[in-house]
């Protein structure tokens, strides 16, 4: 019976079957066959035995349930698996499973396979999340807004932009991880201490071998394990990511505030917001990936103290390690596919976003003014401080600054014409439409 959020409701199929028991189960005996081959190919075991191991080294042959009786009697689990493969083998053929490897050589490097294929799925949803992004960016790229800076209201920016914005950081982290591949899509096979020295020789050469078999890179140096400053620098990457997906959300969150009311999570026709309050339309996918990030960026504590082993290792990796990869990977995966379905039917509500832009009667346009009257020849501190005062008055009389303006004579340094142009919010976005269609022309299909 499911126990854990993560099995019955935070999950994602594809994500899930990646971190299941019986495909970490058979990454490892990916693993073994391509050492079986490897040995054979230098000639250290029979090409027969080879065939055998690698025909026997799959869940045909070898059950989780063998496996997991096994490990209940030695409590190891990686032996478990190779006294099991070793049972499905001739005694011919059994007797040279595992030969020359350490327990990590086989469960770094079939961690890194299962690396590979969670990356892969990482990337697929960035993209398209990227997409989504780029999308809006488009279609609002016009849609003027008040910017906000410390929670009060700023000057205008587009819609456009902000998604824009948000597309750029995506696709940052596209490329982070692109880099970061190259760091944890790494195996050993270098024996209890690195040295190698249960290969005879060849050790370098069987490295070599099994990662090209399996479409790794083979790590230049090692303990026991794979240095763990690579997963670390994966689930920060990670983190990062789930930082993005939170702000996304919080600005959701924040905009659906009924007094903000700009924009809005779709809300089903039969859907319920809260049990005693019939009219709530509550943003809860955004809460809810805010709440998840907490998690996944917790988890880059035990990452980094993962580090730090004794010696040539420890175990104290290992447990933690159960834990962090597979939560990493499929909270970022749901949260990801949870806001790509957000963005893809968020509301918009034009009349509110208007009214928020004329919330303050002309105060966001201040620095507009200011700027105007520098080009009139008014130095700017002087500019900055008529409209400072100005700005003051007019809150304070809650009267539009356009006629606490009239009222201090700026018509002296403006016609009024001048003067409602600059009060139009439409009339000071800057290069917001040019940098929306600079960002589309750079990241589309990038």
């Amino acid at each position: 019976m499911p126990i854990h959020p993560i099995e019955n409701r935070y999950w994602t199929d594809e994500m899930s079957k990646i971190w299941s028991e019986e495909h970490k189960l058979e990454a490892w005996l990916k693993v073994e066959d391509a050492l079986a081959k490897a040995h054979a190919k230098l000639g250290n075991i029979p090409l027969e035995a080879s065939k055998e191991i690698s025909e026997k080294a799959n869940l045909n042959y070898v059950k989780l349930e063998r496996v997991k009786r096994i490990e209940a009697e030695i409590n190891h689990d990686l032996m478990a698996m190779v006294k099991a493969l070793t049972e499905a083998c001739s005694e011919e053929a059994g007797k040279y499973v595992h030969l020359g490897a350490t327990s990590y050589d086989i469960e770094d490097t079939a961690l890194a396979l299962l690396f590979k294929e969670s990356i892969a799925i990482i990337e697929k949803g960035l993209i398209e999340l990227k997409e989504t992004l780029l999308n809006l960016a488009e279609a609002h790229k016009e849609a003027v807004c008040i910017g906000r800076t410390h929670g009060q209201h700023a000057v205008p920016t587009t819609y456009g932009l902000k998604f824009a914005v948000y597309a750029c950081e995506v696709q940052r982290h596209i490329e982070r991880l692109n880099q970061c591949k190259e760091r944890v899509l790494v195996g050993k096979m270098s024996g209890a201490v690195g040295t190698g020295a249960s290969f005879k020789g060849k050790a370098l050469e069987i490295q070599k071998l099994v990662m090209d078999e399996l479409g790794l890179k083979p790590v230049l140096a090692s303990t026991q394990i794979v240095q763990r400053d690579r997963h670390a620098e994966l689930i920060f990457n990670l983190a990062l990511i789930a930082t993005t997906l939170e702000k996304v959300a919080k600005e959701i969150r924040n905009l659906q505030r009924t007094e903000i009311a700009e924009v809005s999570e779709f809300f089903a026709a039969k859907q319920v917001g809260s049990s005693t309050m019939p009219h709530k339309r509550n943003p809860h996918k955004s809460e809810r990936i805010c709440g998840l990030a907490r998690i996944v960026k917790a988890l880059v504590y035990p990452a980094l103290d993962n580090n730090p082993l004794e010696h040539e290792r420890d175990l104290t990796n290992s447990a933690p390690e159960r834990i962090i990869f597979p939560e990493a990977f499929i909270l970022i995966d749901y949260m990801m596919k949870q806001m790509n379905s957000i963005l893809k039917t968020l509301v918009f509500y034009p009349k509110n976003i208007e009214r928020n832009l004329n919330l303050t009667k002309g105060l966001i346009m201040a620095e507009h003014l200011m700027i105007k009257l520098v080009e009139k020849n008014v130095g700017r501190q002087e500019a900055h401080e008529l409209l400072r005062k100005s700005a003051i008055k007019a809150f304070n009389e809650d009267k539009p600054l356009k006629n606490i303006l009239l009222e201090e004579g700026i018509l002296k340094y403006l016609t009024e014409e001048e003067l409602d142009y600059c009060l139009n919010p439409r009339n000071y976005i800057g290069e917001a439409e040019k940098i929306v269609e600079d960002v589309v022309k750079a990241l589309r299909g990038k």
